[in-house]
């Protein structure tokens, strides 16, 4: 049985808090996979010059983490039926050992047809929402 039908999802239940790292190394391994090398992405410089406060994370990585916290909730990330998201801010990312962390939250807030679920997602860095209007729908069963 997945973890959704565990906890009986129904309006306000709420998924469990996750923290994602990101750090320089997180980031060229997303380049080479998502095949993104835009220089905004890992040189200090040119992030600096174009007006970014710093290297920043990809926005399909961000998107991607903080979906995390719905198919792990899920169990099996096949149940995800759609997800969307709005960008609202860049993450920044040191060039240091520790790199930063992304803070996610969600929560079920409408039960739909057929067994499934809306959930909003909240996703922040340093106390500010970095997604808006993030949402998945899930099949619960």
């Amino acid at each position: 049985m997945s973890p959704a039908a565990d906890v009986g999802a129904e309006v306000g239940t709420e998924l469990p808090a996750q923290s994602f790292p990101v750090t320089r190394a997180s980031l060229v391994r997303y380049a080479g996979a998502s095949g993104d090398f835009n220089p905004i992405h890992w040189n200090e410089r040119f992030a600096l010059e174009v007006g970014l406060p710093n290297v920043i994370a990809h926005g399909m990585f961000t998107m991607a983490e903080a979906v995390r916290v719905v198919t792990d909730w899920l169990g099996d990330p096949g149940r995800l039926e759609s997800y969307s998201v709005r960008f609202t801010r860049p993450v920044p990312v040191p060039d240091d050992d520790t790199g930063t962390v992304i803070e996610v939250t969600g929560k079920v807030t409408e039960l739909l047809d057929e067994g499934r679920a809306k959930v909003m997602l909240t996703a922040t860095h340093e106390g500010q929402k970095i997604l808006g209007n993030a949402v998945a729908i899930v099949r619960l069963a």
